[in-house]
């Protein structure tokens, strides 16, 4: 079925059969388990237990990085099990979430209270926390860090809904752009990358606005189906009286409008994560950032001005998922892969479209700096020739990676809550 879904794509068609026939499992990264200890090991089950997808990602990273972010996951997911968890009152959950961070440094804390599916990394939170406590102080700084605001930003939205644009940019700071922040700081922290990378909280803030904006538009129909509401009022009341109204076919014309607005919005993060990948150095990092992000343009082209986004599941080819993954490991490829989607974008924009001022008017800016050399340049003499065997590589690492981008939000399961 996949093969057949890119008949008309033949590069698609050649890399599906690359990675179906295994060709690259002989470079895929092996974690020495002998060298561990028990708990890390269970960390690491854990890990792939919650989420394979990023269980395959974390492998590919280097050296005492992999470790760091593998227990900074973990310890996020834990706090994003309690914030999902609709059995625990709110009187106990508000404490929990905004003192999650403290029991980091309790050893025996654990929280059996729980029904999500998640909950095994609650009731063993302390095999979690002593390795935490292993990690190097400069790791365990901004781990306890990112969690606490983040506890202390969920618990703000328990019971507030997401009205203006502002707050929208302000909740998906809390799930994701502290997210793209910590992981910034630990790259820099491992000294993979210059400091500046973690300095730079508002390019890291934007990759992961990014990443959370196409996943709350995407799943705007399942969100709905599950009496979750993201998308800002102050972008829908323009539009209809009710957000659910958008599901129904008699407001199809209004409900492609607030589509459009919002993908417009997101598309402005697109120049911060151009300028936030020119930066990085290490190989392993730029793959690790870069595949999600060309994943996000690859969905908000699928999703621009298209009324499947209220009546099912979009979908991105997964022949076409395995073509981004395997091309985005240096700069100049995805300044191209950006260029091409954004092309994509504006090619779908509607002379009667309310935003399209606005459209047109970011589209031009993205491809300005998708086109521009100095991105390019400033990262050029940093890459690793080996480009076909880390493709390859990530192709192989990420299979799993694929589901979230074909209709199953990669939102908390990724280390962007939604």
């Amino acid at each position: 079925m996949d093969i057949l879904k890119s008949l008309g794509h033949p590069e698609e068609i050649i890399n599906l059969f690359k990675y179906k026939i295994g060709g690259c499992r002989s470079v895929m990264p092996k974690l020495d388990y002998d060298s561990m200890s028990e708990t890390l090991r269970t960390c690491y089950a854990y890990l792939n237990q919650t989420s394979r997808s990023f269980a395959a990602v974390i492998q590919a990273l280097d050296g005492e990085l992999r470790h760091a972010v593998c227990i900074f996951y973990l310890v996020l997911r834990a706090l994003d099990t309690v914030e999902d968890d609709m059995s625990i009152p709110l009187e106990k959950k508000v404490p929990l979430l905004q003192d999650f961070h403290t029991f980091l440094y309790q050893p025996e804390w654990s929280f059996s209270e729980s029904r999500e599916k998640d909950r095994q990394v609650l009731e063993d939170f302390p095999t979690i926390s002593v390795e935490f406590r292993n990690l190097g102080q400069e790791y365990r700084d901004v781990i306890s860090d990112i969690c606490h605001r983040m506890g202390v930003g969920m618990a703000e939205f328990l019971e507030k809904k997401v009205s203006s644009m502002k707050e929208w940019d302000k909740y998906c700071h809390y799930v994701a752009g502290l997210v793209g922040i910590g992981l910034s700081r630990l790259f820099s922290a491992s000294q993979l990358e210059d400091t500046e990378v973690g300095r730079d909280t508002e390019l890291a803030n934007s990759m992961g606005l990014f990443l959370q904006k196409t996943n709350i538009i995407r799943d705007y129909l399942e969100d709905q189906q599950e009496g979750r509401a993201f998308w800002p009022q102050e972008a829908w009341s323009q539009f209809a009286s009710r957000l659910e109204d958008f599901a129904r076919p008699q407001h199809l014309s209004s409900a492609l409008s607030c589509l459009n607005l919002l993908v417009t919005d997101a598309l402005h993060h697109v120049p911060d994560v151009i300028a936030y990948l020119s930066r990085l150095c290490n190989q392993s990092v730029f793959n690790f950032c870069a595949i999600p992000q060309v994943m996000a343009i690859a969905t908000l082209s699928a999703c621009y001005n298209n009324p499947q986004v209220f009546q099912g599941v979009v979908k991105i080819r997964k022949g076409q998922a395995v073509t981004l993954m395997m091309q985005a490991t240096n700069m100049g490829a995805v300044q191209s892969i950006i260029a091409q989607y954004s092309q994509e974008i504006l090619q779908k924009v509607s002379g009667a479209d309310p935003s399209r001022e606005k459209t047109l008017r970011i589209l031009s800016l993205i491809r300005e700096k998708s086109l521009s050399p100095a991105a390019l340049s400033s990262r050029a003499h940093h890459i690793s020739p080996v480009y076909v065997s880390a493709a390859m590589l990530l192709a192989a690492l990420s299979w799993q990676y694929l589901n979230a981008t074909s209709g199953q939000p990669p939102g908390g399961a990724d280390m962007q809550p939604h």
